[in-house]
């Protein structure tokens, strides 16, 4: 399956699992788990992006996503649940 099979270029977003989840948001997650983790990142950036990891949570979580994957850092696996 290739990403427009799962949501064409017309659709910005789909139901998965009673869940809408917006085209970006898996892409999105990972640049704002890359943010929060890095240690040189400001204060406001990185609360800025863990409001918007924690937001993504229902969605992945809808897609599926980490009965597949685990997350290698283990304070943004105690953030999102995981641990």
């Amino acid at each position: 399956m290739r990403a427009e099979d799962l949501l064409p270029d017309h659709l910005n977003h789909a139901d998965f699992n009673g869940t809408q989840v917006r085209k970006g948001t898996v892409g999105a997650f990972l640049i704002n788990a890359r943010l929060w983790a890095e240690p040189g990142t400001p204060t406001e950036q990185r609360r800025a992006a863990e409001q918007d990891l924690l937001a993504a949570l229902p969605a992945l979580r809808a897609l599926g996503l980490f009965e597949l994957m685990q997350m290698r850092d283990p304070a943004l696996r105690a953030l999102c649940g995981q641990d």
